[in-house]
């Protein structure tokens, strides 16, 4: 066995290790800190197989917009995950019936590298992008127009994905709630969980802050005359139970 043969087993198994670790996590931080190295993971395997501008969106899309958008959802919704109320039966039998279903479609699927690959039957598609793709798009590396030029539309729906996410994301830190702890001018304030922006707005406008602020490292909390009014504003349950979270 090759020293590839060997980097691609050791891959794999670190790939399955890192999924089953992701299945049995609680803790939704951690699920996608191991999520994001799962995707690591799948970029060093793909650069093993010769598969590079697939690595390189892996690794900045997979292992860095999506954990980095998670992250952000994170700090919305609490990091804890909560209790299921329902049977894990139905969600496994989804999950094995998939499963079986994506393996019997590999069944079909050619040798990885063999010379009788449909892919090789047609050689004078990948000789056409070497000849002719400099004198189409007058960009000398070759990957680079088969991304953005010839396979511009499916470019360009991956990136319409992540733009769509990247939205998403950006709507509900703006609109949704705020954490328990935010620094707001000048200071710390300690809110309701469910407080939104749009409620410490308003509470500020009717009473101006008053006094020296405390310092970032102090456990202080709004102001003692609008204290009462803002830890009252919502009385939902906190995602995070006791931690405190931190908002710049």
């Amino acid at each position: 066995m090759s020293w590839l043969g060997v980097v691609d087993i050791v891959l794999l198994i670190l790939l399955a290790v890192t999924g089953v670790a992701v299945i049995w996590t609680r803790n939704l931080f951690g699920a996608v800190m191991l999520a994001g190295i799962y995707s690591l993971v799948s970029a060093g395997l793909f650069v093993v197989m010769d598969a590079v501008d697939v690595a390189f969106t892996e690794a900045a899309v997979g292992a860095g917009i999506s954990t980095v958008l998670l992250l952000g959802t994170l700090a919305l919704v609490g990091y804890k995950e909560r209790k299921p109320s329902h049977t894990p039966l139905v969600p496994i039998f989804v999950v094995l019936v998939t499963g079986g279903i994506l393996a019997y479609g590999t069944a079909d699927i050619p040798p990885f590298g063999a010379a009788g690959n449909p892919i090789h039957q047609h050689p004078e598609v990948g000789r056409y992008y070497l000849d002719q793709s400099y004198s189409d798009t007058h960009i000398p590396n070759v990957v680079t127009p088969v991304l953005a030029s010839y396979r511009g539309y499916d470019t360009m729906g991956e990136t319409a994905v992540i733009f769509t996410a990247m939205v998403g994301v950006l709507l509900l830190l703006a609109r949704g709630p705020l954490p328990k702890r935010v620094y707001h001018g000048g200071r710390w304030m300690t809110l309701r969980p469910g407080t939104t922006r749009e409620d410490l707005e308003d509470l500020l406008e009717e009473t101006p802050p008053t006094g020296s602020p405390p310092s970032a490292s102090e456990s202080g909390t709004h102001p003692a005359a609008n204290a009462d009014e803002v830890a009252d504003l919502h009385a939902d349950a906190d995602p995070n139970g006791d931690e405190k979270a931190t908002h710049g």
